[in-house]
């Protein structure tokens, strides 16, 4: 037996049905008609995912090189170990990425281990692609006490088998309910030696993405969950109750899942409506000095307070390396661009002047909690 579907009440069916209309809103704004500004809150939201799930490991990176990674430029400030980890995630990720339409697709203990296996690849010690050989507790340093004991190592099989075959099975469960279902039933069968959130949050994204009502980088929870690190502990301790409990009540894990969907959602609405103006704005600059379109991209970048490098812009632009050099050097003579560090280690930020002209197009912030009215 592993953890069940709670039946859903008014309150929380209401709330999914929110989460669909932002949604369909987000997939219009993000889908049709095809804007270019796309192709970078697409990158973002990704690097954002990356970064996001990594954080809560440990594995801590800049923005700037979150956006390396998904971009597969190398990084400016990530340590060794952290690389690996961050690149080894984004190589799960983009295999998400590519079964979200798959029509031969199906959930199964081998895609589990494959997933798990491009994770943790880089440290053999760590059982990459396997079930863990035994017992397992997580462990809080700071308090000295075991908050979670695993099942056992012998069970792992059979339960990893049951989630597969639920995941497979149809249901008229939200989507939204079923991948939060998903992820709690991993993170506690908790199946490998290390990795287990990581890969935990990488199947909620993929039972998401599978759904496809919006493109895969714009349904994860990752970089909400990122941001909210205790809150997520904390209701994963109350769901779980230090061990292996399947008959606990899910129901604060699902509401928990629901008002993270809708502040997400929430969130890339704003940023796709604060991009769209951004990009219509540079594109107004740039024509009025006569400049190439293609810039727009540094533009963009560096108001959003992204370091632009050569490699970065060059890859998005797609241009060479000596035209990118002369792109980012006029749009600094232009007054747009700060130039900081040099040669090889020269990158660019935005302007006082462009930091400014972003300030009047963004728009507050929502942190809109849907269940504080209905308590």
């Amino acid at each position: 037996m592993i953890f069940q579907v709670p039946r859903l009440d008014a309150r929380e069916l209401e709330i999914s049905d929110r989460i669909e209309e932002l949604k369909q809103r987000l997939g219009y704004a993000t889908r049709a008609p095809a804007r270019r500004w796309q192709g970078l809150l697409r990158r973002n939201s990704f690097a954002n995912a990356i970064r996001g799930s990594n954080s809560i490991e440990g594995y801590n990176v800049s923005v700037d090189d979150a956006v390396a990674a998904a971009e597969g430029a190398e990084p400016r400030d990530a340590s060794a170990d952290t690389w690996a980890a961050i690149t080894g995630y984004r190589a799960a990720m983009t295999y998400v990425l590519e079964l979200a339409d798959d029509p031969h697709f199906s959930f199964s203990t081998d895609l589990l281990r494959s997933l798990h296996f491009m994770m943790i690849q880089a440290d053999l010690t760590r059982h990459p692609g396997r079930w863990r050989p035994g017992p397992i507790f997580v462990h809080d340093d700071q308090t000295d006490r075991t908050l979670y004991e695993g099942p056992p190592a012998e069970d792992v099989p059979a339960m990893a088998a049951e989630l597969a075959l639920a995941l497979n099975r149809k249901s008229e469960e939200p989507v939204t309910v079923r991948a939060a279902m998903a992820h709690l039933n991993l993170v506690m069968i908790h199946p490998f030696s290390d990795g287990n959130g990581r890969m935990a949050r990488c199947l909620q994204t993929l039972v998401l993405a599978r759904a496809g009502t919006l493109a895969p980088m714009f349904c994860s929870i990752e970089e909400y969950l990122g941001k909210n690190t205790q809150s997520y502990y904390d209701v994963l301790g109350e769901v779980g109750g230090g061990a292996w409990h399947p008959e606990r009540d899910a129901r604060p894990w699902v509401r928990f899942c629901l008002a993270a969907h809708f502040r997400q959602a929430s969130t890339l609405l704003r940023r796709s409506r604060e991009m769209s103006r951004l990009w219509e704005v540079a594109d107004r600059e740039l024509r009025k000095r006569g400049l190439p379109e293609r810039m727009v991209v540094a533009f963009v970048d560096a108001a959003m307070g992204f370091q632009v490098r050569n490699a970065t812009y060059r890859c998005a632009a797609e241009v060479s390396d000596q035209v990118a050099g002369r792109d980012l050097r006029q749009l600094a003579v232009e007054g747009f661009l700060e130039a900081v560090g040099e040669r090889r280690g020269r990158y660019y930020k935005a302007s006082r002047r462009l930091a400014q002209l972003f300030a009047g197009l963004r728009e507050p912030k929502q942190t809109e909690d849907p269940f504080a009215d209905r308590l």
